[in-house]
């Protein structure tokens, strides 16, 4: 047995192999008995491995989703990190680390308030209710840690061929997301007893501090060490230099991370070409008007080019969705969460054929903003497929005018 489990490739085949007997439910407890004693040590490389041979053999993500988490609890403390990379204070990944510290602070928090439950008094139970709901608070913060992977780590992981758990992890991102969704709308009732708080807390509560420390335990024995094989010093240079854009999870990094100097971007400015004006049908651009109009433009402007790729966003500082320059390149597909994929390829679909020419979609009550969102057909002048724009406006103020503005009047912007 021993030269069985010494191979590498024999080992990765028998993880696969009871995953997919777990996934299959064949005798659970026995698979998570053969899985501790086999697989004392996985590889991190071999999960990942699993994963996108899975997906790649026609296991839809979802179905990987449902059984993330059995393996997850199975091979938790189990997978051989030895092998990864340090990093210096304030690296990206250092900064994900610390933020992942931040997280588990607050959920010790909770589950020690959990047990002390029992012995708050009903008169107590008030302020007790708003301690919980302010860590719960802090919580949501880890949405700004979630963003900077699926924005900034996965293209790169994409880059390099690795697309199976980006997926996969995107897809426990907005598990996550809904479960702090539904202990937010628990937790704003007014009136909250002990009674209704027992209930709550196992049903609606606990299941977002377990997702989190889920996330965090697949992040440190997998993704990152992955991350630190796969990405260059530049790819982490463009990581840190565009962090900002998403803001820090409950964490304020106090140390610089020097890296190497040289930037893909640069400073933080656009990159512009050499030569002459963009000469257009009806006149012409000096490139930094172009730069400096798209900017000003009241609506966002997204472009996704006839090979479904990422070729150009406005960068405006008053964006409606957030967007950066890691997506350039990227697939369209991979820019939106899993639930809403099929959404997109219907889209690209009935474009390309000639079906249709536009999509339009609003959302009412967008961070309390109505928002617009208009979805164009791009076509040359024997109407070939271009590619798709994407106008995306927030139209709260001009759906509130009434009446006529006929005389000069001001607005700053």
């Amino acid at each position: 047995m021993s030269e069985i489990i010494n191979n590498s490739e024999k080992r990765k085949e028998m993880l696969k192999h009871l995953i997919l007997q777990l996934h299959r439910g064949e005798a659970p407890d026995i698979v998570r008995k053969r899985l501790i004693e086999l697989l004392r040590s996985v590889p991190y490389d071999h999960v990942v491995k699993v994963e996108q041979e899975l997906i790649a053999e026609g296991l839809p993500v979802e179905e990987i989703l449902s059984l993330c988490d059995i393996h997850t609890s199975v091979l938790d403390g189990h997978i051989d990190t030895s092998a990864a990379q340090e990093v210096p204070q304030g690296h990206p990944v250092d900064t994900f680390k610390q933020e992942n510290r931040a997280l588990e602070a607050r959920i010790r928090q909770l589950r020690m308030l959990f047990e002390q439950l029992p012995k708050v008094k009903e008169n107590e139970i008030r302020d007790f209710v708003m301690h919980i709901r302010s860590l719960f608070n802090e919580l949501a913060d880890v949405d700004k840690h979630y963003l900077k992977k699926e924005y900034l780590l996965f293209p790169f992981m994409e880059r390099q061929g690795i697309t199976g758990p980006p997926k996969v992890m995107w897809g426990k991102h907005d598990e996550t997301r809904e479960f702090l969704k539904a202990a937010h709308e628990a937790l704003r009732e007014e009136t909250i007893g002990k009674h209704e708080l027992e209930g709550i807390i196992p049903l609606l509560l606990l299941p977002v501090l377990d997702a989190i420390e889920g996330m965090i335990m697949k992040e440190e024995e997998i993704l990152l060490p992955m991350c630190l094989d796969a990405l260059n010093e530049q790819n982490w240079r463009q990581i840190y230099e565009e962090t900002p854009d998403f803001g820090f999870c409950l964490y304020d990094p106090q140390v610089e991370w020097k890296g190497d100097s040289r930037s893909l971007i640069g400073e933080g400015e656009p990159a512009y070409s050499s030569g002459g004006p963009i000469r257009l049908s009806s006149g012409s651009f000096d490139v930094h008007e172009l730069e400096a109009l798209f900017r000003l433009l009241p609506v966002d402007i997204t472009f996704v080019d006839k090979d479904d790729k990422v070729k150009f966003f406005s960068h405006s500082p008053k964006r409606v969705f957030e967007r950066n320059r890691s997506i350039i390149g990227r697939d369209v597909r991979m820019c939106h969460p899993p639930h809403s994929v099929h959404i997109v390829e219907q889209i690209i679909s009935d474009f390309k054929s000639g079906k249709e020419n536009s999509a339009a979609f609003w959302i009412s009550n967008f961070k309390g903003r109505f928002v617009y969102i208009d979805y164009i057909a791009l076509r040359g002048k024997d109407n070939e497929y271009l590619g798709v724009v994407e106008f995306t406006q927030d139209i709260t103020d001009l759906r509130a005018l009434q009446g006529d503005q006929r005389l000069l009047s001001y607005t700053s912007k």
